[in-house]
């Protein structure tokens, strides 16, 4: 994720910031040109980013207005409603039941995480409507009653474009629950999405495309039975020297799986180190000091050294403070060379 800073007043911008909470000026997220900026409003209510001098004017999305739950901007002329996030929704859950609309804020805190990692890479970011075939679309669900459990009607998935996610999965106290009960070391909303975004993307990238020979080659026979292959993962769990070759137990489950999985943390590495870069944390490696590295600019080598180190850092400033370390992984010679397929065929 980039730094990003308020035209108005100098200081830095989350990502998520709706306001600069120095000058208070209005903050919004232009797609289009992947900043978070400052606006002023006009007198007919629509938005010009503080200093801009080109004339063009934008709007907030429907869910940013009406909702807040969006910091989207979208051009003032534009025929739709909805931000390029937004408009992927395609079911939401009832907004006045419980603490639904706290819980979806999160959802939609972690897609709009996403959707910028996809946009970064420019990947393919449409909607069903946009695409019906071939587009991508959310469904965030709730189960019937508050009984979260492994054998909850609502399971998150992939399905044909179509992304689940029990909204449960936002519950922090539900999510943690769950994940010491599958025995998982990590477990976080966007960690979800990122993994069936990668579902979605093997499917856009690699199915009916004659490059299915590449991948295979890579992680393995995906025309193995899927359903059987899930079946005996959690009958027998994964096989005893799946770190060898695997970044997490369940990517030992199928290559599918693995696949989802490695895309998942190929996201996680990419994104940090791009936070790491923008903000100009120096490490320490082989090669000696240095800042690190813009990932996207340098081959996988150069970003799994940076990464090794940076990871070293993250993991002790959380032990310093009593937290659990954000990245418990193991990236074996094996991992490494997957991470650097994806990283390969991206940049291609």
């Amino acid at each position: 994720m980039k730094t990003f800073d308020c035209e108005h007043c100098g200081e830095r911008l989350f990502f998520e910031n709706t306001s600069c909470l120095a000058c208070g000026s209005a903050v919004g997220f232009v797609p289009e040109h992947l900043v978070v900026s400052a606006f002023h409003q006009t007198p007919q209510g629509t938005f010009a980013v503080v200093g801009d001098k080109s004339g063009r004017l934008w709007k907030k999305c429907r869910n940013y207005v009406e909702e807040n739950v969006c910091n989207w901007m979208l051009p003032a002329d534009s025929a739709e409603g909805y931000c390029p996030s937004c408009r992927l929704n395609e079911v939401i859950p009832d907004l006045s039941a419980g603490n639904n609309h706290a819980l979806w804020a999160k959802m939609e805190a972690a897609k709009r995480r996403l959707t910028f990692s996809l946009l970064r890479l420019r990947l393919p970011v449409l909607s069903k409507e946009d695409n019906p075939e071939r587009g991508l679309a959310y469904r965030f669900l709730a189960d019937p009653d508050d009984d979260f459990a492994q054998t909850r009607r609502i399971l998150t998935g992939h399905d044909g474009g179509v992304i689940t996610i029990n909204i449960a999965e936002a519950d922090d106290a539900v999510r943690e629950k769950m994940r010491l009960d599958m025995r998982e070391v990590y477990r976080t909303l966007l960690g979800h999405f990122r993994h069936e975004s990668g579902h979605y993307y093997w499917d856009r990238l690699f199915a009916d495309t004659g490059r299915e020979p590449e991948f295979r080659a890579v992680f393995g026979d995906e025309r193995e039975d899927y359903g059987a292959a899930l079946q005996r993962h959690y009958a027998n769990g994964p096989p005893p020297e799946w770190q060898e070759r695997h970044i997490t137990s369940y990517a030992a489950a199928h290559p599918w799986e693995d696949w989802a999985e490695t895309w998942a943390h190929y996201l996680h590495i990419t994104d940090t180190l791009e936070t790491a870069c923008h903000n100009g944390i120096e490490i320490r490696t082989t090669e000696g000091r240095h800042i690190v590295r813009e990932p996207f600019r340098e081959s996988f080598a150069a970003v799994a050294q940076d990464w090794l180190a940076l990871r070293f850092i993250l993991n002790s400033l959380n032990r310093s403070m009593g937290l659990n370390d954000p990245y418990p992984f193991v990236m074996s010679l094996a991992v490494i060379d997957k991470l650097t397929f994806i990283h390969d065929f991206l940049r291609q």
